[in-house]
């Protein structure tokens, strides 16, 4: 680490001689190749265990490529990974150059980079000259067909933008990448003659470290996110064992992260250990976004969720940090959501995009599971609208139409999905619950995922695809409401079995259908009454369907219920001592009880991603901050208070936070980039000095907020 800041410190006090360079890659490569090396790191009781779906590779041969133009010759220095040659106009230059001369006028640079083990990537540095994101680069596929105004030479080769993440030291390549890490000690330790039982305060994610390690004989490392699975030395999920034989005292670092609470290190034979500490890890993010309130078991709620959510930030967004340790689709577009209210960290969700998509030919579901492929294209309309980054869908529309293309072809003879061989239809982990025919759930998403692809069609201007997609989702939502709304159950059942809909009403598709705005007044109010408020449709136990549940109730206006639910659900796993968010919370459960899942003792994840969704639901619905133009060119602030007395935060955006207190009396926001519209219900006429509000009729108001101005409003709730 001090190596690199020293780099970064030379490299600083160059700027003036050296403009801004970056290393450079294929599109998309560097996120396959680092997200296979992260998802088989993991390992239960030190065995390796790889994920269970097909995972691609790099292009191991890239060609780079640029024209520029010079006023004056130019010393350019070339960083590589791998071997290769470099072309100045056409013409190969000798060996593997260092630094090549470029004269004056117009040139073109070429550089052909082979790596199998590592991702082909180039840092070039000169004066005017440097690799970025401009570049363009190929895989020489002479036959790839140039469909979305990517530019082509004349022998047919197509070029994309390169791809970067900021890796801006020359002498540190992609390759070298990790996460940054700092030593962080016990709260509790029991020494005794041969063992260390430690207890760090707080989930926890790292590299274990025992000071002063010397003798001969064994190490056993049994980690627990809870004292009984440290304790419990033949069900614990993860370990490490080591064979000791040295004479001198040293340091020792194991070699793999672990997710843990508390630590049981036993030993024997001669060996001996000074002390126990941790590095921890982490993805350096910032915290842009906070919210607190009148509650203060909300506000420990909140600042749980962002520990949880910052646990599980990691190369990737991750579904939970002690078992899986994967990428799933389904988890991270959650994760995706909630980043947009706190660190807003859009890097993170590209490469997480890209790392789940890989590459053509595509072979199955994304984790293999048919609601995970939705759920990415969902994530793409999401981040759009958050980012407003336009060159993310111009360079990866192909693969999101050979994904839709995928899709299309296993629907059955009525236009619908059901599972298949090899498809794991989802939903979420609960008892009872049937996957069998068409599921309402999946057409539903099915839906939306082709109004995603219209959407992202008419950006990279392929107006054919947008009608056809367009009108393909328009034809499955009539089908959804055909085939499965009831207006005896005043909902949409949950599926149907040889062309008869069943009489069977589930939670899923009906919420998803409310924050979708896919229902009509009239069936939000039925869908609010007969299934999202009635305790006779089965209830939902996992944080990963609750938080759509509450998200649909929070659309709806009932952000008092919200509040006591999330009092209730998350709080009730803070009286159970929880620093961080379970997989699971079912309130039944007594004791260890809580700990076990997949039929193992301590199968469950307590730090789970999917656990920290009051992060959104306090950003989006009861600040009230939502954009409505992609990147918050237009933004609306809704404030609700939710039964709370007073609430107060900020919410980022690409260009700055947006600003909110609200209580009984007053709102008070400032505003950010782009225009936003203040709304809001006073049963008086409100007023401000700082802008004009607007009456809607019913006791409804709005004023403009514009970028960088504070408004104070007195109203009457």
């Amino acid at each position: 680490m001090k190596k690199n800041l020293f780099l970064l410190s030379l490299l600083l006090m160059n700027v003036s001689v050296f403009a801004q360079a970056t290393w450079i890659w294929y599109p998309g490569d560097y996120e396959i190749w680092l997200g296979n090396q992260m998802q088989n790191r993991r390992t239960e009781r030190t065995t390796f265990m790889p994920p269970f779906w097909k995972l691609d590779s790099h292009y191991n041969l890239i060609d780079f490529h640029k024209e520029f133009t010079l006023s004056q010759p130019e010393e350019v220095e070339l960083f590589v990974e791998g071997r290769y040659n470099v072309k100045l106009d056409g013409k190969i230059l000798t060996g593997y150059p260092k630094r090549i001369t470029v004269p004056a006028g117009k040139h073109k640079i070429n550089l052909k980079v082979f790596n199998q083990a590592h991702v082909p990537a180039v840092f070039i540095r000169g004066k005017t000259i440097q690799s970025d994101a401009s570049w363009r680069v190929t895989f020489e596929d002479k036959e790839w067909i140039d469909e979305t105004g990517k530019a082509s030479d004349q022998s047919g080769t197509t070029w994309l933008q390169a791809g970067s993440w900021n890796f801006n030291d020359p002498l540190v390549p992609p390759s070298q990448f990790k996460l940054n890490t700092k030593e962080e000690n016990p709260v509790l330790v029991d020494k005794q003659a041969k063992s260390f039982l430690l207890d760090f305060g707080k989930e926890t994610f790292g590299f274990l470290k025992l000071k002063g390690l010397t003798g001969k004989g064994n190490v056993r490392i049994y980690y627990g996110e809870s004292k009984e699975e440290a304790l419990a030395t033949e069900t614990c999920e993860t370990t490490d064992f080591l064979k000791i034989n040295q004479s001198a005292k040293r340091d020792s670092v194991m070699e793999l992260t672990k997710a843990f609470r508390y630590v049981n290190v036993q030993f024997d034979g001669s060996v001996a250990i000074d002390g126990v500490s941790m590095l921890y890890e982490f993805l350096p993010v910032t915290e842009r976004g906070g919210f607190r309130c009148s509650d203060e078991e909300i506000n420990k709620i909140y600042d749980v969720a962002l520990y949880t959510l910052h646990l599980n930030t990691r190369e990737f967004f991750i579904d939970g940090i002690k078992r899986d340790r994967w990428i799933w689709s389904g988890d991270a577009s959650q994760s995706y959501l909630m980043n947009y209210y706190s660190f807003f960290d859009s890097p993170s969700v590209a490469r997480t995009m890209l790392a789940l998509r890989g590459k053509d030919p595509v072979t199955s579901h994304i984790n293999t599971i048919m609601d995970y492929t939705f759920y990415w294209f969902i994530s793409i309309y999401d981040y759009y609208q958050f980012t407003g980054d336009k060159a993310f869908i111009q360079q990866f529309y192909p693969r999101m139409k050979s994904l839709m293309d995928y899709c299309l072809t296993r629907r059955n003879k009525n236009g619908l999905l059901e599972g298949l061989s090899g498809d794991w239809v989802f939903i979420d982990w609960a008892e009872g619950l049937s996957k069998k025919g068409e599921v309402s759930f999946e057409q539903l998403l099915f839906a939306r995922s082709l109004e995603t692809m219209a959407l992202c069609a008419g950006i990279v201007n392929h107006s054919d695809d947008a009608s056809q997609y367009a009108q393909l989702a328009k034809e499955v939502k009539g089908k959804l409401f055909q085939y499965y709304w009831n207006p005896e159950k005043h909902a949409l059942v949950h599926s149907r079995v040889d062309g008869v809909s069943t009489p069977h009403v589930t939670r899923y598709a009906n919420m998803f259908a409310v924050f979708f705005d896919y229902l009509n007044p009239a069936q939000k109010q039925e869908v609010k009454q007969h299934v999202l408020l009635n305790n006779q449709v089965p209830k939902i136990t996992t944080p990963y369907m609750r938080f759509y549940e509450l998200e649909a109730l929070c659309a709806l206006g009932e952000q008092p219920y919200v509040t006591k639910e999330m009092k209730d659900y998350w709080g009730g796993m803070l009286k159970l001592g929880a620093t961080s968010f379970w997989e699971e919370y079912n309130p039944d459960k007594k004791g260890a009880e809580h700990y076990a899942m997949y039929g193992r003792e301590f199968g469950k994840s307590l730090c789970h991603a999917w656990g920290a969704s009051p992060l959104y639901l306090l950003g989006k619905y009861y600040l009230g901050v939502k954009p409505t133009a992609p990147a918050y060119q237009t933004y609306l602030i809704e404030p609700n208070l939710g039964g709370l007395q007073w609430i107060e935060g900020k919410v980022p955006t690409p260009q700055g936070e947006v600003e909110v207190y609200c209580s009984a009396k007053e709102i008070k926001v400032t505003g950010a980039a782009g225009t936003g519209t203040l709304r809001f219900k006073s049963k008086k006429k409100p007023t401000s000095k700082q802008g004009e509000i607007r009456s809607s009729g019913g006791g409804l108001y709005e004023m403009t907020i514009e970028k960088g101005k504070s408004y104070r409003v007195n109203y009457s709730l």
